[in-house]
This record gives C-alpha cells, structure tokens and sequence, in this order.
C-alpha cells in the first residue's frame, strides 16, 4: 500500500503540464534516435547532458526516461524496415521482423513490435514500482565491503557479457578506471596521474569522457564506413496494423516475453541479450507453426521484443536501490544523476522521494505516449530512415562540440573531447566494448570510496572482506566468473 500511495504522489508530479511537455519530447526524441539507425538512446542522453544541467531534476529525468523507453519503441523500426539492429538485443528482432517486412508483413511486425513494448513496458514498470523500495529496504542494511563487492561482480559480469570477448571487456573496464583516478586524491590531496597539467587536477568531467568515447568515436566509426554499409529500406505501405490471427499468436509470447525480461534485468549480471534470445528460443519451441521461424514468424519478434522492453524496465531495479548500472543508457542515466550530485541507491527513496516515484509514474505515462506515437505514425517514422547520414552525424559532431565547450569554456576540454572520440573509434575498430569503460569511469570512484570506507570501519583489517558472509559469497562469486569461462572454453577446444 506504501508503494501505491508514493506512486499516487509521483502521478501528481509526472502530470503538471510541464513535467508532461517533456515526457512527451522526451518519448518523441527517443522514438527518433531509436529509428535512426546507430544513434541510440545512451548516445542521446549523453548529449543533452550538458543542456539539461540547468533544467529541474525531476523534468530532465522524465525526459531521459522517455528518450531510454522510447528508444526501445523505435530501434524495432530500424530492425524490422533495414535489417540493421541499432543494439546487440535487437538482433532477432531484425531476424524475423525483416523476413516479415520483406513478404508484405512490414505492418503486422511494426504492430506486434509496439504493442509487445507497450504491454511488456507496463507489466515491467508495475514491478519495478513494487520491487524498487523492498530492494532499497534491505540495501540500507548491506555493509561498505559488500556494496564494494556488488561493484566489482558488475564490472566483471558487464565486461563478460558486453562484446565478444570477457578479456577485451576487462581491458575496457580498466581504461575506464584508470581515467576515473585522474585529478586530486580527496583523502590524501594528492595529484593522480595528472602529468603536471593544472586542467587535471579536479580530474575529468565524465560528460567529456562520455560523449568523446560515444558521439565523437561513433560517428568517426560511422564515417570510415559509410561506403560499405549500404542498406535498402523497405517501403511501409499504411499504418501498423494487425489482424485477429496476429493477436492470437502474439499475445502469449508478449507475456512470455516479459517473464523472462525482467528478471534479466532486474539483476546486476543482467542485460537485454540473453532474454531475448531465451523468448525467440522458447517462442520456436511453443509455436504451432515452427516451419515459420527463419522465414518470418510473428512470434519470433513479439517475444523477444517483449522480452527487450520488460529487460528495459528491470534494468531501473538495480540503477534505484543500488545504484549500479547494468546497460549503457543505464550507465549515461547514473551520469546525469551524479550531475545534479545525486546519489543513485536505497537512501534516494527517503531523500528524493519526489524524483524517484515521478520517474516511474512518467513510464506509464510514457509507455501510453509511445503507443500512441508509434502506431499510427509509423510511416512518418519509417522516412526518417531516408535521411542521409553525413548530415546526421555531422550535425552529432557540431552538438558534441558546442555541448562540451558549453561546460567549462574551456579548450583543454575539446582537446580531451578529440582524444577520448579517437579512443572510442579505435575501440569500435578492433571490437572493445565502449560500455565498461563508462562503468568503469563513473562506478570507480564509488568503488574505491567503499573500499577505504569498509577499511577504516575495520581499522585496516583486510580480514573483513573474508569474515563478512555477504561480502565474502560475493567476492566468490566474482572470483568463479573471472576462472570458470577459460576453463570451460579450454575443455570445449579439447573435445572440439
């Protein structure tokens, strides 16, 4: 009842009219950058970091929670109409949503597409409202040597899962914490790794790092292939529709489909993938038409589409009552908290109550938004597909620029802002995950500030990460994740 009545309170503020203009150019921007293929959600939260710097917290967090749902609305389009998967978890959506597009069925996949988000979208809000503040209630409890240890299980689970290698993944992770400890030491005041420049002595600011490694190094990455990637665009005739047959064999698999998404989500070695190719498994299995699969099955879009928007949801969990990220948006979305010098975890229910439960009363209001966005504007969204991309991302590099210099009007920062872009091509090129790099960045301060933390509660005694039962089943756990995959890959090869 606690829940619902904080949640009461949270409409009262999701529905003034300002908070709902920007929940609804919020949801629309990110039903754009969605469509557009290779922008993303994360990218455009990471640009408007610096715009909404002066903007009401609880208006720029509507807003970024419109762009991250309506975000997963609009890469189904790019998906289902160019066979181009904006994110790794839209792979199967692109899989059979273009397989129908290419028989005439563009509609009924956009459709199904929707409706899926806009049912898995709402069935994973209402759990995030009533898991949130039980999770936050036992986080109060969890000691400084544990939050360190739940840190470090999502670094390695993150560097695991993002990209196709755990080893690059860690290389990634550590870049980013290395270039978290830059500036002064606030314990010691001792300078870090500044190399004598004064610029560095306050370390640096992590929107720089964040739009350098993804607007700047995309669209360098985008640039050098332009030529190669050449897609044609399936033609959407009409709006997104669908017949009676379509919602007999989509409605299950929606359900489905958020089973298994939010729990995903909902933990902190979680993500998008691993549901959505669960559902498209499971959907094929179920299926009374399974000669269907590989050629354009309804099922094997509403599922796991379902499953992407229900993962969306869960991935709030751990970002409220822990504050760890287990995405790249979510990871952008712990930045902008830290920006307005909140701290994401079980403490942010009792002092920002208002903030917290405006945000999750917006993504109902948000989900009912993109449904009416998305269904019967499908065709204006599908032309945004015909935009050529060296205006596009020209005009991403011209908004980096000015939104960095913007900060500090500082030189120094764009020179930093050419340095992490270039940093983030060479990562694209040579297949190192971005998105530990950017956990590392923001969560590596927090890290080490739980560790010394734990330590001096302990007078020093490094025991306590062995004598704490919480901390010490973690740290195990962290330990088997980083020995058990070469192992296993090692006695594959052996029988291979």
């Amino acid at each position: 009842m606690e829940a619902l009545t904080a949640l009461f309170a949270g409409f009262e503020t999701a529905l003034t009219p300002l908070n709902l203009l920007w929940a609804l150019v919020g949801v629309t921007l990110g039903t754009l950058v969605g469509v557009l293929p290779g922008i993303g959600p994360a990218l455009t939260v990471a640009l408007l970091l610096p715009v909404t710097a002066k903007l009401p917290p609880v208006s720029a967090f509507i807003m970024f929670a419109g762009i991250y749902y309506g975000g997963m609305f609009g890469g189904s389009t790019t998906s289902i109409l160019l066979n181009t998967p904006g994110e790794s978890s839209s792979i199967i959506t692109a899989l059979e949503g273009n397989k129908m597009a290419r028989r005439g069925r563009a509609a009924a996949a956009l459709a199904t597409a929707a409706i899926g988000s806009f049912v898995a979208g709402t069935i994973g809000t209402m759990l995030l409202t009533f898991a949130a503040p039980a999770i936050a209630e036992i986080a109060v409890q969890i000691p400084p040597s544990a939050k360190f240890a739940l840190i470090m299980l999502a670094f390695v689970t993150i560097s695991a899962t993002f990209g196709g290698s755990p080893l690059r993944g860690l290389v990634s992770l550590f870049l980013g914490l290395a270039v978290g400890l830059i500036g002064t030491d606030l314990q010691s005041g001792q300078a870090r790794f500044t190399l004598g420049r004064p610029e560095l002595l306050d370390g640096i600011d992590f929107i720089t790092v964040v739009i350098g490694l993804f607007a700047i190094g995309e669209t360098l990455y985008v640039a050098s292939r332009l030529r190669r990637d050449r897609a044609s665009v399936i033609k959407l005739e009409g709006n997104a529709s669908m017949t009676r047959q379509d919602w007999r064999r989509s409605w299950k698999p929606w359900l489905r489909g958020t089973a298994l998404g939010f729990p995903f989500g909902a933990i902190p070695a979680g993500g998008a993938e691993i549901p959505t190719f669960l559902s498209y498994t499971l959907e094929k299995r179920l299926s009374k038409h399974p000669e269907e699969f590989g050629k354009g099955a309804i099922e094997g879009v509403a599922g796991p589409e379902a499953a992407n928007n229900a993962a969306a949801a869960g991935v709030l969990v751990p970002l409220l009552t822990l504050g760890l990220p287990t995405s790249a948006t979510a990871a952008i979305l712990l930045a902008a908290f830290q920006q307005y010098g909140l701290q994401p975890g079980p403490l942010l229910f009792v002092t920002n109550a208002d903030l917290v439960w405006g945000l999750i009363a917006s993504l109902y209001i948000g989900n009912v938004m993109l449904l009416a966005l998305n269904l019967p504007l499908a065709p204006i969204w599908a032309r945004l597909l015909l935009i050529p991309r060296p205006f596009l991302y020209a005009g991403i590099l011209v908004f980096s620029t000015v939104g960095v210099y913007s900060l500090n009007n500082s030189v120094f920062d764009l020179i930093l802002l050419a340095l992490f872009g270039v940093i983030g091509y060479g990562m694209r090129r040579f297949d190192f995950p971005v998105t530990p790099a950017i956990i590392g960045v923001i969560l590596g301060p927090t890290a080490e500030s739980q560790f010394r933390t734990a330590l001096q509660q302990s007078n020093g005694d490094f025991g306590i990460f062995a004598r704490q039962p919480l901390t010490a089943f973690i740290l195990v756990v962290v330990a088997l994740a980083l020995i058990l995959p070469p192992i296993l890959r090692a006695r594959a090869a052996r029988r291979a």
